[in-house]
């Protein structure tokens, strides 16, 4: 499962390379026929892998309950993100995955709740969360690709 999160921690340094010269009002633009932004999926891509992996195994997430709100599955962007909680996302887009791994090499994560996703995958344990995970993950890459194409 190592190997997992190692391409999870160089798939985000990716992401973020995509973007980094982008301005704050081109991360926030929703363009004609997208239903959310840039950093409205860098923001769904924290939450999403605190979800699959902590709370899924009844652990506290490692984000506040606000973002988990405001970026989990099923929600479109609400607010426009300012430069400074951007900054902070990056940073936990890029920390999280280095305390997953720390984490998951001191066995914390004990049990899972079954959790069966949008696409009908049935997930079962840590190392199942860890996975869909990273699917998940290049989906969202695919969508600010797209996104890169509009603003």
């Amino acid at each position: 499962m190592l190997k997992q999160i190692d391409t999870l921690k160089k798939s985000r340094k990716l992401t973020l390379k995509v973007i980094e010269n982008l301005t704050i009002e081109q991360l926030n633009k929703v363009p004609k026929g997208f239903k959310n932004n840039i950093a409205w999926n860098i923001t769904h891509l924290v939450v999403t892998q605190q979800l699959l992996c902590y709370k899924l195994s009844g652990l506290e997430c490692l984000i506040s309950e606000e973002l988990i709100t405001n970026f989990q599955k099923g929600t479109a962007p609400s607010y426009t993100i300012s430069e400074e909680e951007f900054e902070i996302i990056k940073q936990q887009f890029l920390k999280l995955p280095e305390q997953l791994m720390e984490d998951y090499n001191n066995d914390i994560f004990k049990k899972y709740f079954e959790y069966k996703t949008s696409v009908d995958i049935t997930l079962n344990t840590i190392d199942d969360g860890i996975n869909f995970n990273l699917y998940h993950e290049g989906i969202h890459l695919g969508v600010i690709l797209q996104l890169l194409k509009f603003i």
